[in-house]
């Protein structure tokens, strides 16, 4: 049997958490004064962290209410935030043009750059190194740091305001998205461009990858989701919306797409399982891989 997924989903001053096949909220966490972003668990689902409009990066219990942690530093909008592999640290980057390092246990703030010279609207953690985190900004760079040391340790020119970052597993590649683009960097020679894809009409908003690493995905402004083979980065499927596209995310076994829309509507495609998939494969017409529902207007899909 499957794992249950659960999925978070942040949206104006809250963060509703949805059941893996529920079209209702399971549960909401709504302790924020203004706007919330980036609402995040951490690996083992018992802890959810999310930044805000106010400056202030929350921690939550999943089973809990109240905020267990608050971390109050930043001096802008916390647009992203997002755990350290060993679990006991929070990255956050703001509109301050910092970028902060958070040990939960003692709510004490270790580490703080200012490097970049516009908003930081992403970022992402190493897999394998509990001290690599990136962050993308505005000012068209993408930075990696080391909060071991006291400067970013790798400076990769986008070309355009980074709207997106993604780290694969391995640690050896880094993807960008921004503008039309979506650029993957060799992270074993220093940051070297090893590909540059064009292959969306708006800005490219946020990246996914699939458990295997086998393939990319990008979500953009124009309704569309590619999806790109890692081995040659050519587009092997498109996924349609009807809004502009804003976030995107993949339950652990792919089973599940998850988009956010620009027109308050939550995209939720169900992947059929092989069985059925061999059954549907025996008759003459072929039939859409996913099942949808669409959560926040009556619509059919």
């Amino acid at each position: 049997a499957l794992p249950i997924y659960n999925y978070a989903v942040t949206a104006s001053t809250r963060i509703h958490v949805y059941g893996r096949y529920s079209q209702e909220p399971i549960k909401t966490f709504s302790r924020f004064k203004d706007t919330a972003y980036c609402g995040t668990y951490r690996d083992d689902g018992k802890l959810l962290v999310a930044g805000s409009e106010d400056g202030i990066v929350r921690l939550f219990d999943i089973d809990g209410k109240a905020a267990l942690r608050q971390f109050d530093g930043h001096n802008k909008a916390v647009r992203v935030v997002g755990f350290t592999s060993d679990k006991y640290r929070v990255f956050s980057g703001s509109d301050d043009y910092t970028c902060k390092l958070w040990d939960i246990p003692n709510s004490t703030d270790i580490v703080s750059y200012k490097e970049h010279t516009d908003y930081i609207r992403c970022g992402c953690a190493s897999k394998l190194n509990a001290d690599l985190f990136v962050t993308g900004s505005y000012d068209h760079t993408v930075k990696i740091f080391d909060s071991r040391a006291d400067k970013s340790v790798m400076t990769m020119e986008h070309g355009q305001p980074v709207e997106s970052v993604l780290l694969y597993p391995s640690g050896g590649l880094l993807v960008s998205a921004g503008g039309r683009y979506v650029k993957v960097w060799d992270m074993l020679r220093g940051g070297q461009l090893l590909v540059s894809l064009r292959n969306h009409h708006k800005t490219v908003t946020t990246l996914c990858l699939s458990s295997s690493g086998q393939r990319l995905l990008s979500g953009s402004l124009d309704r569309h989701v590619k999806v790109y083979s890692t081995t040659n980065y050519k587009v092997v499927h498109n996924f349609d919306y009807e809004a502009s596209i804003l976030s995107l995310a993949l339950a652990p076994r792919d089973e599940i797409i998850v988009v956010g829309m620009t027109n308050s509507v939550l995209n939720v495609k169900h992947r059929k399982h092989e069985d059925r998939k061999a059954a549907v494969a025996k008759k003459k017409h072929r039939r859409p891989a996913y099942r949808i529902y669409v959560k926040g207007k009556d619509r059919k899909s």
